[in-house]
């Protein structure tokens, strides 16, 4: 591959990512409308996390997954504040790109559809729904068939074998694996673990791993934003963009925790998910706008978990550079 090509990769990444912070930081503006001061503060604690690092210079279906989503849920909030209905189109080229690029993320597309005004209240509005539910379904069935030309009899059997393979990992405890890989270490960076590889045809390289968080420190840095994100969605339960966030939430959560899908390198599908966590700290600081004394000791809690993530995730990146210095100059 070609240097240029390859820098030119690492650009188009970065700007994505940009992109999808800018989205982050028009939910937070446009529809929870926070006050700017705490919108950037929030913005700047979501752009340290460890996946808009990692992603910014990563070509990879994460980084276009991340924006994706961010730019649907922004598109989706909109539409639901001004109680209109999302377009079959527009579920249809969601689901295509969303779901194209990971079909897991296929069923998110339709969330919103939930949270209509009056949708369980009228057959006629519940019809036209589940017409939109499936045009998109349609289109993106007979796209993906298309894509695997129509062979749909590998299909269970290739789910099969990644399942095998990506959740069959017992050398790690699992609730330790979904603080330090799921929840963390798409935020937080933990230590890295340094061994050999190789590609079965006689190259031999370094490879880097995320370990498993090693210190108290970071284990309450995750338990700390975990109770403030599970605040804001029991303090804003009746809010319907705080449901359509956290529905979308869990079901990463089933998949990689419950079913333990790629459980041992979670920490790569940040993607899917890290956009909650700026959006539900912004629900929760919206929701105690009238508190003072609230909203003070929030702000105080997010500064610290900033600088502290601030801290631990520049220490980390210069182990990379380190790393990257030494065996691929």
């Amino acid at each position: 591959m070609d240097a240029n090509f390859r820098l030119t990769l690492a650009w188009l990444s970065n700007i994505i990512i940009t992109l999808n912070i800018v989205q982050i930081f028009k939910y937070l503006k446009n529809i929870i409308q926070l006050p700017l001061w705490l919108s950037l503060l929030i913005i700047m604690f979501f752009g340290t996390f460890s996946t808009n690092i990692i992603l910014s210079f990563t070509p990879e279906n994460f980084t276009y997954t991340l924006f994706l989503l961010s730019l649907y849920n922004y598109y989706a909030a909109i539409k639901l504040r001004k109680e209109e209905k999302i377009p079959a189109t527009a579920l249809s080229l969601a689901g295509i790109t969303i779901g194209g690029l990971t079909i897991t993320n296929f069923v998110k597309v339709f969330i919103p559809l939930i949270f209509e005004k009056d949708l369980f209240r009228s057959w006629k509005k519940f019809g036209n729904a589940a017409i939109r539910v499936a045009v998109a379904i349609i289109c993106f069935v007979l796209l993906y068939l298309n894509r695997i030309d129509f062979n749909y009899q590998n299909i269970f059997s290739k789910t099969n074998q990644q399942y095998e393979k990506f959740s069959n990992v017992n050398s790690m405890p699992t609730w330790d694996m979904i603080l330090s890989f799921f929840f963390g270490g798409n935020i937080l960076f933990p230590g890295f673990i340094m061994s050999d590889k190789h590609n079965m045809k006689g190259f031999n390289f370094k490879g880097l791993y995320m370990d498993l968080y090693s210190s108290p420190l970071p284990y309450f840095f995750i338990a700390t934003l975990l109770i403030l994100i599970s605040w804001s969605y029991i303090k804003n339960f009746k809010n319907k963009w705080v449901q359509v966030i956290a529905i979308s939430f869990l079901a990463d959560i089933a998949i990689h925790c419950v079913m333990r899908f790629g459980l041992h390198t979670s920490y790569i599908y940040g993607g899917h998910f890290v956009f909650a966590y700026p959006l539900l700290l912004g629900w929760l600081f919206f929701a105690y706008r009238s508190s003072p004394k609230i909203m003070s000791f929030l702000t105080a809690t997010v500064l610290i978990l900033f600088v502290y993530l601030l801290a631990n995730n520049i220490f980390r990146m210069t182990e990379f550079f380190w790393f990257m210095e030494n065996y691929y100059q």
